[in-house]
């Protein structure tokens, strides 16, 4: 059984990963504009948002890293 406040991190990892992604295919496919600094701002916090779900991901496998 997974651990309640493991579930709970994971989720909401899993969430703002989700976030960044939408941000992020907008950016690129829906023709958003930003400027480059944003852009930059946005890459990064998706790039650590997706290491924080795959860490847990692996704690939730039994694959701790």
């Amino acid at each position: 059984m997974i651990d309640s406040k493991l579930k709970t991190e994971y989720l909401e990892a899993l969430s703002y990963w989700q976030l960044q992604l939408q941000d992020l295919n907008e950016l690129l496919f829906d023709d958003k504009k930003m400027s480059p600094d944003k852009i930059k701002g946005l890459l990064g916090r998706e790039a650590r948002a997706k290491e924080k779900y795959d860490l847990l991901r692996l704690k939730i496998l039994g694959i701790e890293s």
